[in-house]
């Protein structure tokens, strides 16, 4: 018991009592300030789906969670399976390919903020006037684009990290599975969606809770990126809780919030983990 005692003590402190906190203030109109908080019932909650601006974060959170996990696993199994070739620049490639996950995503955010800028003088609209006279295009300005650029630069910045992840995966595959197969005059493809693709289900589990968890609290690169706008469609559950309890005061609202939030989180991710184990039993 001694020995857990630490891990419980960070457990209550850093988890159970900002938890029993943001339940309690979720029933009050607390506001961050006053000593005394009074009683409001549902009102916090009744609240949160009234207001546009968080309905919007939440149709863009989930927009953005499903769009990137479906788009950096289509994309990084099949690079993932071209890095575990051998060719010249192997180890180069992959390096580069790992090094957007190095950097915050914040500043990722702000560097493509230039890049995708929708003035003249933003580099991709500078580019695409001196190849092709075209005018320069609304990346962050209109709506769809902005909401099509924070998701690209999202699976640029994440593609990479997690085609090493398979790829890790992929040089634990025996090789004598190849070997029979192609014995057996298996085809390239039929070697990749018989051998390949269901031996790394553990792989797409432990890479899809990740981008999940990651995508559904995402913050720092729609923010840098487009400030939440135009309007509202880039804005985030995550910038909703912060900007209602911090810039507004509104902490009981954003207590309301972040306890629905959790909840959808947790029933998200179990659902997404028995449906994967599900699919990993039918194919091993």
């Amino acid at each position: 018991m001694i020995i857990y005692g630490p891990i419980i003590a960070v457990l209550v402190v850093l988890f159970l009592i900002p938890l029993g906190q943001s339940i309690y203030y979720s029933f009050t109109d607390f506001n961050g300030y006053s000593t005394t908080a009074k009683f409001v019932g549902l009102k916090n909650y009744a609240s949160v789906f009234a207001d546009p601006s968080l309905r919007a974060a939440l149709f863009f959170t989930i927009v953005y969670t499903f769009a990137t996990v479906i788009i950096v696993t289509i994309v990084a199994i099949p690079l993932a399976v071209i890095l575990d070739q051998k060719f010249r620049g192997r180890n180069f490639v992959r390096s580069m390919l790992f090094f957007p996950a190095i950097p915050s995503v914040a500043i990722l955010g702000l560097v493509w903020s230039f890049i995708l800028s929708p003035l003249a003088s933003g580099m991709l609209n500078a580019i695409l006037h001196a190849l092709f006279g075209l005018a320069p295009v609304p990346w962050l300005s209109d709506p769809l684009l902005a909401r099509g650029s924070v998701i690209f630069v999202a699976v640029w910045a994440q593609a990479g990290w997690h085609a090493v992840l398979y790829l890790a995966y992929l040089q634990s595959i025996p090789r004598d599975y190849y070997e029979a197969a192609m014995i057996d005059g298996a085809s390239t493809r039929q070697q990749f969606f018989y051998i390949t693709l269901p031996l790394l289900m553990p792989a797409m589990l432990i890479s899809q809770v990740l981008l999940t968890t990651a995508g559904l609290k995402v913050y720092d690169l729609p923010f840098t990126l487009t400030k939440g706008g135009p309007g509202y469609v880039t804005f985030t559950i995550t910038q909703g809780i912060l900007q209602n309890g911090l810039t507004l005061g509104q902490v009981g609202q954003a207590s309301a919030l972040s306890v629905l939030f959790m909840v959808f989180v947790i029933a998200v991710l179990v659902t997404q983990m028995v449906l994967s184990r599900r699919a990993e039993g039918r194919v091993l």
